[in-house]
């Protein structure tokens, strides 16, 4: 089935190829254990090589750390351990001089108990900055509603000053920003241009479609099983809200944005996105985030099928093909490793299967996200025990299910697949101690043990390595605008073990094949895929050919012929 023509309004952001960094945990270079602004200064020779054009950077900004910098404190400051604002400046002008731009990470939805905003507002039920934030009063004794916190619990918190509760959808230390509050979002708009004005490149913004909260905040019902995130998502007043700031703020920068969209579906997407709205240039979408999960838990699995992951890419294309545009990602600091939950990280079939997934990722249509260490195929980390990890989510679920009785060998399988820890252990540079990641006796989380056998330094020497096939595909994503522009035609969408689709237009058509599985597979052409010549542009095989419309793919093969 192919998706209709994209219309060519040439963007520099959907040509781009973005690489998020994990700032904690991608390179320390003073020597305490935690990755900073200057760590990754050092390292912007490795990302110009990559070929990248924009970092995303999750949050630096001053916080007390309860959620890993998505709790700030400051938005105007750095957080101590990062640097300074100054470490700031020089990455920026140095990141620019090799052509590459920074996207921030834009938390707005709540800020941190500790931001002056707060810590005013909780004062008195006359503060000045009260109704910067989200209020009630409970005449029961009870919670005002019956809402939860992502991270567990009730969404509410009393404070003694007032005996009033505010909402936090996350921690207990990230009340909720009240966007109703006309000085509240101009005191953010004001802070996006202080940004803006110093030259970043644009913002990723923060689970943005909870900015606006249903009118007087009812009770979720009993029966309602469409899951946590659709229930808070999308507001009432959420697109004039994104409308206003497009009018105030993002309209006079040349700039990218991206929405991280929890809870919200395919068509609601393109409220967000079509260009003549004027919200935002693309959202992250959530369908195959959760593909493995049950719904509503961020910790139990569901089987998933390759025929499902197809529709959602499918679905997905479709749905904004004739405006707007997609974001391309597998893997984030939210989410296992791609190699452990999409390849394999058995030794024997890791780094065909990291190719195989890079070769996916570079190749459907919209703009590409690449989370640091993937593409040299890092793996998820199965640490021994719960004291190894550090997210708040995963000490939390660990806390509530221990005390209904949960044996500690499920909950350390769980985290196992699950945890948000997985993706955000030391970045692996190297094989001398910490993965060459820091010169610290302990950094603020453990390294993955196989950083000996996983490391920049040697992929770097290997050219038949995953970093060295992710530069490839980089390079054939800007060599064939096809695979930016073009269509997107899947084929044989039933097909549980070999994905493969068409990206064409009127100068060339490339076809792509992908063996999810560690089997050797001989996959035929349907008749509608019409050429004369094959010729194979890139493989993570010595040689994969095109003979008789027939292809025999080895153990997660990944290939792309030109079609003439």
């Amino acid at each position: 089935m192919a998706s209709p023509t994209q219309p060519r309004h040439p963007a520099w952001w959907k040509e781009s190829v973005i690489y998020q960094i994990y700032p904690r945990s991608f390179k320390d270079s003073n020597g305490d254990g935690i990755g900073d602004l200057r760590g990754i200064l050092e390292k912007l020779d490795y990302l110009q090589d990559l070929g990248i054009d924009l970092i995303w950077l999750c949050p630096i900004y001053r916080s007390p750390n309860d959620d890993n910098g998505y709790d700030i404190a400051d938005y105007e400051a750095i957080m101590e351990e990062f640097g300074t604002m100054d470490d700031f400046d020089a990455l920026l002008a140095e990141a620019k001089r090799r052509n590459i731009g920074i996207l921030m990470d834009l938390v707005v939805n709540h800020s941190s108990d500790e931001h002056r905003w707060f810590q005013e507002a909780r004062r008195s039920k006359d503060n000045p900055y009260r109704d910067f934030y989200i209020w009630r009063t409970s005449h029961d004794g009870t919670v005002p509603n019956n809402w939860e916190s992502l991270f567990g619990g009730s969404a509410w918190e009393l404070t003694p000053e007032t005996g009033e509760y505010y909402l936090h959808q996350f921690s207990i230390k990230q009340p909720d920003l009240n966007w109703e509050h006309e000085p509240l979002r101009q005191e953010v708009y004001r802070m996006m241009r202080f940004w803006l004005d110093k030259g970043i490149a644009g913002f990723r913004m923060d689970v943005i479609p909870l900015i606006s909260k249903k009118v007087g905040l009812p009770n979720r019902p009993d029966d309602f099983h469409e899951g946590w995130l659709r229930w808070y998502a999308n507001g009432p007043r959420l697109h004039e809200f994104l409308q206003e700031m497009h009018r105030e703020v993002l309209q006079h920068y040349d700039i990218c944005t991206v929405g991280e969209a929890p809870g919200v579906t395919s068509q609601e997407a393109r409220l967000y996105v079509e260009e003549d709205r004027k919200e935002l240039d693309m959202i992250f979408q959530f369908d195959h985030f959760n593909i493995d999960r049950q719904p509503g838990s961020m910790y139990d699995r569901r089987p998933w099928t390759l025929r499902a992951f197809k529709q959602i890419f499918r679905h997905w294309d479709e749905a904004l093909a004739a405006q707007g545009w997609n974001s391309i990602y597998l893997g984030n600091h939210d989410l296992p490793r791609i190699v452990s939950r999409f390849g394999s990280d058995d030794p024997a079939y890791r780094e065909v299967s990291a190719k195989m997934l890079a070769t996916l990722l570079l190749t459907l249509r919209g703009t590409p996200y690449i989370y640091n260490g993937d593409e040299i195929g890092m793996t998820n980390v199965h640490f021994a025990a719960i004291d190894d990890y550090r997210d708040i989510s995963a000490r939390n679920m660990w806390q509530l299910r221990r005390a209904a009785g949960v044996p500690e060998a499920d909950l350390l399988a769980a985290l196992h697949d699950f945890s948000r820890d997985n993706a955000r252990t030391p970045m692996q540079w190297d094989d001398s101690p910490h993965g060459g990641f820091s010169t610290a006796e302990a950094t603020w989380i453990d390294v993955n043990p196989n950083y000996r056998e996983i490391n920049v330094a040697q992929a770097q020497a290997n050219p038949d390595s995953v970093l060295n096939h992710y530069k490839k595909l980089i390079r054939l994503r800007r060599q064939h605008s096809v695979l930016v522009y073009g269509e997107y035609e899947i084929i044989d969408e039933e097909n549980e073990q070999v994905y493969a689709y068409l990206r064409k237009d009127a100068q060339e058509c490339l076809l792509i094949m992908l063996n999810f599985t560690p089997k050797e597979l001989r996959f035929s052409l349907p008749e509608s895929v019409q050429f004369t010549k094959s010729e194979t542009l890139i493989t993570n095989y010595q040689a994969v050919t095109l003979s008789e419309r027939t292809v025999t793919l080895l153990p997660f093969a990944a290939v792309i012929f030109k079609l003439t």
